[in-house]
Formats: C-alpha cells, sequence, structure tokens
C-alpha cells in the first residue's frame, strides 16, 4: 500500500478537470429533473478555472485540492460552490505536509472532507444529496486500510461505493435544496450533487492508479 507521491497530483486533479467538463451536459440533464438545472454549468466553469489556470503548472495533490477549493467556494454560482469548496479544503488541510498519500491518508481525507461538509450543512446519509455518495466511499477506503488491501483494489472498492452510494439516491426523498419542495415527486431521479461527486471520486481513483503505475514504472 505504497500510495502515491503528493508532488505529483497534477495529473490527477486535471483528470478530476476533465471528467466535469465531459459530463457537463448530463449533469445538467440530471439537475434540470429536479433543481434549476444549473449544476453542470457551474461545475464546470469551477473546474475549467482551475484547469486554466494549472495547466502547466507543477502543482501537489493537496495544493491542488485547496487551490480548487478556492475556486469553487469563491468564485462560481449555485450552492454546490461552497459545498464542494468546503470539502476539498477541508481534505487538503487533512494531507497537509505530507509526501507520500497512502490509501489510509486518502481515506483520512475524504472522512475530513465530510466533516467539513456536515459543519455547513444538516443534510446526513439518506437524505438524498452528495453525502450519500462520499460519506460510502471514504468508509471503503478506510475499509480497504485496516485490511491491508492492495490499492489497485482499494480505489476499485472506493469507485463501487460511490456508485453503489450515489445510486442509492435514486429511491430517496429529497430533504434539502430546491427539490425537497417536490417531497414524494423527487423520487425516482438521481440527486445530481451525488451524480457529480461520484464522477468526481471515480475520476480520482483513476487518476491516482494511473499515478501510481507510472511511479512503479520509472
Amino acid at each position: 500500500m505504497g500510495g502515491f507521491k503528493n508532488a505529483e497530483g497534477r495529473p490527477i486533479l486535471l483528470r478530476m478537470a476533465r471528467a466535469i467538463q465531459e459530463n457537463k451536459a448530463y449533469l445538467g440533464e440530471v439537475d434540470g429533473l429536479i433543481g434549476d438545472g444549473d449544476h453542470g454549468m457551474n461545475m464546470n466553469k469551477g473546474f475549467t478555472m482551475f484547469e486554466d489556470r494549472f495547466l502547466d503548472q507543477e502543482i501537489g495533490f493537496t495544493q491542488g485540492l485547496e487551490e480548487l477549493g478556492a475556486i469553487l467556494l469563491g468564485e462560481i454560482g449555485g450552492s454546490m460552490g461552497p459545498i464542494y469548496g468546503t470539502i476539498f479544503m477541508e481534505m487538503a488541510a487533512a494531507g497537509e505536509g505530507l509526501s507520500q498519500i497512502t490509501i489510509k491518508d486518502l481515506g483520512d481525507m475524504l472522512n475530513a472532507g465530510l466533516a467539513g461538509l456536515y459543519e455547513i450543512v444538516d443534510a446526513r446519509v439518506g437524505d438524498k444529496t452528495l453525502a450519500d455518495t462520499l460519506a460510502p466511499a471514504a468508509d471503503a477506503l478506510c475499509e480497504a486500510a485496516r485490511e491491508g488491501t492492495d490499492d489497485k483494489k482499494a480505489l476499485e472498492l472506493m469507485k463501487h461505493a460511490a456508485i453503489q452510494g450515489r445510486n442509492s439516491t435514486k429511491d430517496m426523498v429529497a430533504k434539502f435544496g430546491r427539490s425537497s419542495r417536490l417531497g414524494e415527486r423527487s423520487r425516482g431521479v438521481l440527486d445530481a450533487g451525488a451524480t457529480s461527486c461520484c464522477i468526481l471520486l471515480c475520476a480520482m481513483a483513476d487518476g491516482i492508479w494511473e499515478v501510481c503505475e507510472q511511479e512503479e514504472a520509472m
């Protein structure tokens, strides 16, 4: 469970940005079913700003999360900017000073992001929000670290948990945000935040494994 070098984090972050760009329209469609439809546009704006600023700069994983969080927190519209901004900045703070980020470290960082989220919103798992994706993904990584699971399998478990968490929101009734006004009519549709969180976590996992493979090949 060697993990990856913090300093090699730029391709991971850029992979996350491109995943959002590629799913801009899809996220807008999902959000438009029970929300105002601007989730894809706002997320794309923030991640594209990050890409434009740091595409050609050397930047570590935690430093990049801090910069990305600041952009999302302060420079995009909608409710999700502050939410994702907080998550990424708390993740960055939890990983600050690490030269090597292990699976356990990454799980701890995700849990720090979740704790930061819980400080600014009342939503919890089961309320049809991105917490339904983030919490099980963090749990899966922490469990994998406790069991000594190898990095590739641990990242696959994280992705599987994120996907299952996203899918679970389809049968939930929204309790927060614009969609909560619909009551039972919000059931049967994926939550947009849970969907974008799944996209980001899967891209993060794939990016981390690619970096790990490159480091092993050197």
